[in-house]
């Protein structure tokens, strides 16, 4: 079973971008060349900055965590990046769904 990783990137102007991967110091690079094989969210807004990172284990829970943290507001975000959200609550979050 491969692990998978949420990760949020600050990029210049202070917005916040959300993805998982497998690999996110790949992902981070891929981001960060102009190769094409970036985000579209993420071109043009360099220098970026990967802020947090976090094993969430398969991915359609990667996939879900990714869908919670993009629908937070900015703040709630913010309040994510800096510990004061934990990822747990999240994830209890999506556990509770039907």
């Amino acid at each position: 079973m491969e692990h998978w990783f949420l990760y949020v990137i600050r990029c210049k102007g202070g917005s916040l971008y959300t993805g998982i991967t497998t690999d996110v110091k790949r992902r981070f690079k891929e981001h960060q060349s102009s190769d094409g094989k970036g985000a579209k969210y993420l071109r043009g807004k360099a220098p970026v900055k990967l802020i947090f990172t976090k094993k969430v284990g398969s991915r359609r829970t990667a996939l879900m965590m990714e869908n919670r943290v993009r629908k937070l507001t900015k703040a709630k975000k913010e309040m994510f990046v800096a510990g004061r959200i934990s990822i747990e609550e999240l994830k209890k979050k999506i556990k509770d769904r039907p």
